[in-house]
């Protein structure tokens, strides 16, 4: 076993300590918003939270399991994000399958233009005006539902395209060759071959495109209409306004922001579950699509 000199020793001390504090100040946040959401109302505006509960009670978590309307804005979220990352990983699959191959026409200058809105983010005017353009397509075929608006209109994201387009010019152009003499079509090329020997690419894109969904707020806001449609996180920040407009009296054991976290904490709960299963595809991921042999 190789011994490692003193600069090496004190470098992997540093790095460790460094990343170990790094980490739980990234932890804090969480941790606080648990403490908060299960403080009493006194400890809480007396600011005695700090890390732990103090004056420990379940009520706001209560009163949340007994909200109609958070389950729906719950069941609404979950509709975006797993149709929106499905649609849009799917747009991203076929983008950058056609994008890795050097016979597509014009293969240079599209993919410019696709690193192009990377430089270069056109703004909010043109976003809008997509949005627009997709919600008067949907009325005209009669779909008044706007979460599929969101769902439609969020379909495209270039880096992630150029992430798969990477991974997929990194295929043997040998093995495609040998599916070509088995008489593979275009489509069985990209199912059977491409997107089996990317799946760490496919799954960190995917793990992208889910959470970009789940924590969507902006356009949810301002495009959905109906309240009832309203995934979570607008409809926590609709809470938390109500909160700030009105005076609350002291009717409850928790304070009303402890609500707030409470939302929050069973907000974060599906991508704590889900994120441990597509973590040890993330690094591999990464690299094989962030570079190109």
């Amino acid at each position: 076993m190789k011994r490692l000199d003193s600069t090496e020793i004190v470098f992997k001390v540093f790095a460790y300590t460094f990343l170990t504090v790094f980490a739980l100040f990234c932890l804090y946040p969480f941790v606080y918003a648990i403490s908060a959401a299960l403080s009493g109302r006194v400890a809480y505006y007396s600011g005695k939270v700090v890390l732990l509960p103090v004056q420990l009670q379940f009520d706001a978590f209560r009163d949340i399991i007994f909200t109609k309307r958070f389950w729906i804005s719950y069941a609404n979220t979950m509709f975006v994000t797993f149709y929106g990352t499905i649609w849009a990983l799917g747009v991203a699959i076929l983008g950058a399958y056609a994008l890795s191959k050097k016979r597509l026409v014009f293969r240079r200058g599209f993919n410019f233009y696709l690193v192009f809105t990377m430089w270069f983010s056109a703004g909010l005017v043109p976003q809008f005006l997509n949005y627009k353009a997709t919600q008067s397509i949907f009325g005209a075929m009669g779909v008044m539902d706007d979460k599929w608006l969101v769902v439609i209109a969020m379909g495209m994201a270039a880096f992630n395209v150029v992430l798969l387009r990477n991974a997929f010019e990194n295929v043997p152009s040998e093995i495609e060759e040998a599916a070509i003499v088995d008489g593979a079509k275009e489509l069985q090329l990209l199912s059977k071959v491409y997107v089996p020997m990317c799946k760490s690419t496919v799954a960190t894109v995917g793990l992208f495109f889910g959470i970009s969904r789940w924590n969507g707020y902006f356009w949810a806001r301002m495009m959905i209409r109906n309240r009832n449609e309203w995934p979570l996180q607008v409809f926590i920040r609709d809470q938390l306004e109500e909160i700030l407009a009105l005076e609350y009296e002291a009717t409850t054991a928790y304070a009303p922001n402890s609500l707030i976290y409470a939302m929050i904490v069973c907000a974060i709960i599906p991508i704590m579950i889900i994120y441990p299963y597509i973590q040890k595809y993330f690094a591999t991921g990464v690299n094989v699509g962030g570079v190109k042999e």
